[in-house]
């Protein structure tokens, strides 16, 4: 019965009908009166097409009518005269329209779904975000109030405590800075500027500035080998952007006198970058939201290590914003490794380019 389509039951009903007709006919022919041959064959079969075809017409219309309501409610409304809906009464409609609505159905579960996820996401962000203020904002509270006791005539406390909360001060303008960034790179509203540039030494310039605080670890900044120049085309001060991240959080998250290594690799068309080192790395549950806003791996850690915690976010939009993908592998006691590809440059030069990487000279 499920594959029989409203064709199949008019057919039958008529029939039914012609059945019942002939029987009724010769009846009335046996009992009352006689009919014409013609008369006894033509009125039945007559009958049989005048039901088949009254019934044709107000199934056919109830279904267009009634179907018509359902499609778009599925489809929003958006049925145009260009794409009015007309069910051919020989179509298996009913098992069309449960289709259409399984599916309707399952679309509406998934952005349901994700609906709550992004909920989630939502409440766990503003719940991060809170924290992370919450740290420097206590902290200035604390330094004003310790200065208003009386800690501001005591000249041994006043300098330090200003101090303080200006680090405080400061670290809330890198959170808030980096949410701005982080934004507007969500937004596309971040123009990139693209032009060639040797990725070897940018990688030497981000060594030279961080290595300070590489020393302060004694954390050896090297690359694998030694590596000629590499142009790639991208937005150089973005690129030093994720570069910094990337071999900072080396030294944050490294082992006191550990190594940080740079590699580069030409694959095709373009060169992919790595970043490793041999800290305590990453436990695999922890890889697949490394890159969210505020995700930390340890959060008893001190939130005022390793920065805002919006780094490797901010990586990722960057590097998807030059069309491409950062990723990491790790193995947990032994080391971590971030690479990300840019687009191999056809001049190994760093000319004078437009912000879309057209040269102009």
């Amino acid at each position: 019965m499920k594959n029989l389509k409203p064709i199949h039951l008019l057919i039958g009903g008529s029939a039914i009908i012609v059945v019942l007709t002939l029987i009724i006919t010769f009846i009335i022919d046996i009992q009352v009166m006689n009919f014409p041959f013609w008369v006894l064959i033509g009125l039945p079969f007559t009958t049989g097409l005048i039901s088949f075809g009254v019934f044709y017409f107000f199934i056919k219309y109830f279904i267009n009518d009634r179907l018509k309501v359902l499609y778009k409610s599925i489809r929003k409304g958006k049925i145009t005269p260009e794409n009015d809906l007309q069910f051919k009464i020989t179509d298996d409609v009913i098992a069309n329209a449960e289709k259409e609505t399984q599916l309707w159905t399952e679309e509406r579960n998934k952005e349901i779904s994700k609906l709550k996820e992004q909920e989630a996401f939502r409440r766990e962000f503003l719940g991060n975000l809170a924290h992370e203020l919450k740290t420097p904002i206590f902290s200035i509270q604390g330094y004003i109030l310790t200065l208003l006791d009386g800690g501001l005539e005591d000249e041994n406390v006043n300098r330090s405590f200003l101090e303080r909360a200006s680090k405080a001060t400061d670290r809330m303008v890198n959170i808030i800075e980096d949410l701005d960034q982080i934004t507007k790179l969500e937004a596309d509203a971040l123009k990139l500027a693209l032009r060639p540039f040797d990725i070897v030494e940018l990688t030497k310039e981000v060594f030279d500035s961080l290595e300070i605080i590489a020393k302060e670890k004694n954390i050896n900044l090297t690359f694998a080998k030694d590596y000629g120049s590499k142009f790639v085309i991208g937005d150089k001060s973005k690129i030093a952007q994720v570069l910094t991240n990337l071999i900072s959080n080396s030294i944050f998250y490294g082992n006191q006198g550990g190594t940080t290594i740079v590699r580069f690799y030409l694959m095709d068309d373009m060169i992919t970058t790595e970043v490793s080192d041999n800290g305590p790395g990453i436990e695999a549950a922890h890889l697949p939201r490394l890159f969210e806003r505020f995700y930390r791996v340890e959060k008893s850690r001190n939130r005022n290590d390793g920065g805002s915690g919006l780094g490797l976010a901010i990586c990722k939009h960057i590097i998807e914003s030059h069309g491409q993908t950062i990723s990491v592998r790790s193995t947990y006691g032994v080391g971590s490794t971030f690479f990300f590809s840019l687009d191999k440059s056809k001049t190994q030069s760093a000319g004078l380019y437009s912000s879309r990487g057209i040269q102009i000279k």
